[in-house]
């Protein structure tokens, strides 16, 4: 990472004074980004904080940098690595990677036979994840608990899901299986050769598609045919 000042660990109790501006920051992302996330109260963080399910980057004279949280599903067979969010002005710095490399060893700990999954808009992310050993899968391949699907009823793009059946939405999905799956080298090469591919599907979901989608809400028929048309490609 570049900056050695910053301190990646897992958070503690002691760290529950971040929770609010963990939450207010995911919000603010999420409205920037123009997409949505399950949203998540302080009192949900300071939670994960106390289980130790969860990683906080810091400076060494205590302002916040970023975070993660562990989340499990379908009785521990399923964990999700959730809320990344990194302070606006430690982005671009490596601490992003940082932190889901730190989430991820903390997962493989805590749930070493658990199938460890991700949702996400954005390309850095979907990078990072290849490095680890994440492949993009169909979202049949995720937990089926309903306990999950129901924390995506915050996000904008709710509506999109349900009309899709749960079978797609503008976000990928990712899985890393450790039964079985690829080494995190090839992975990585896999999504080097494929990004650009990526990176459109990623701007037609997130951009052109979407904005047209808000304007045809209008029209309940037109907009599920357009649904259709898109995501069945």
């Amino acid at each position: 990472m570049d900056n050695q000042n910053i301190i990646i660990r897992v958070a503690t109790p002691a760290d529950a004074h971040f929770s609010e501006i963990i939450t207010d920051e995911m919000e603010a992302s999420a409205k920037a980004r123009g997409t949505g996330i399950a949203k998540r109260s302080p009192a949900y963080i300071t939670q994960k904080m106390e289980e130790g399910k969860a990683v906080i980057a810091v400076t060494d004279d205590g302002q916040w940098v970023g975070f993660c949280y562990i989340e499990t599903w379908s009785h521990g067979d399923y964990v999700a690595n959730s809320g990344l969010i990194v302070s606006p002005a430690f982005r671009k710095s490596g601490v992003a990677k940082g932190i889901k490399h730190r989430i991820f060893e903390l997962s493989r700990e805590k749930y070493p036979n658990a199938k460890i999954f991700g949702l996400t808009t954005g390309l850095a992310v979907m990078k990072i994840n290849s490095e680890l050993g994440y492949e993009p899968v169909t979202y049949s391949e995720l937990t089926q608990d309903e306990a999950f699907w129901a924390g995506c009823k915050s996000c904008i793009n709710y509506e999109i899901l349900m009309s899709k059946d749960r079978k797609n939405c503008l976000c990928t999905a990712m899985l890393y299986d450790p039964k079985d799956h690829y080494e995190p080298k090839e992975t990585e090469e896999h999504f080097k050769k494929k990004s650009k591919v990526y990176e459109r599907l990623l701007q037609l979901k997130q951009s052109k598609f979407l904005n047209r989608l808000k304007r045809l809400q209008a029209n309940p028929s037109r907009f599920k045919a357009i649904l259709g048309s898109f995501f069945n490609f």
